[in-house]
């Protein structure tokens, strides 16, 4: 491999890419839960007077980042998360919200399927059970990616 630091065509003021691209990357990588919503319980009871980070949540981390928190499923494929909500008939919660699990394609190019998860919030209208939902850590969010990943499965 040549040494790229040596190489007399590469300007000295030049930036290194490829740190610059790694760094960038981290910067920007959404958490990825290890092991649910007990380890977010733990994190936060560690310091109870510490504040949860912004892109905690489902809609922080789309509010904070500009897109849809992304997760490695228990099958390996890579997925987003959105919410959706559909009424629900019942008059004392009129409005289910549930997370939709996008997998995409390894390069990221296509969506091939979608997983969804069971009713995770209600509200007495559409906004209320949508905004409940995006209520929930990241770490809920993959475990309910992963009980929708085993439902499918079994």
């Amino acid at each position: 491999m040549p040494d790229r630091d040596n190489d007399p065509s590469r300007p000295d003021d030049a930036p290194d890419l490829l740190a610059a691209l790694q760094s960038d990357a981290a910067d920007e990588a959404p958490p990825v839960p290890a092991s649910g919503a007990d380890a977010a319980r733990s994190d936060s009871s560690a310091d109870p007077g510490a504040e949860s980070p912004p892109d905690l949540t489902i809609g922080g981390y789309l509010w904070q980042h500009g897109r849809p928190a992304a997760f490695e499923g228990v099958d390996g494929q890579p997925y987003t998360v959105d919410v959706d909500v559909e009424p629900t008939g019942d008059p004392d919660r009129p409005y289910a919200a549930f997370l939709i699990f996008l997998r995409w394609a390894g390069a990221g190019g296509a969506v091939l399927e979608h997983v969804e998860s069971g009713d995770v919030a209600y509200g007495k209208t559409e906004a209320e059970a949508r905004e409940a939902a995006l209520e929930l850590t990241l770490y809920e969010a993959k475990a309910e990616l992963d009980a929708a990943i085993r439902r499918r499965y079994t």
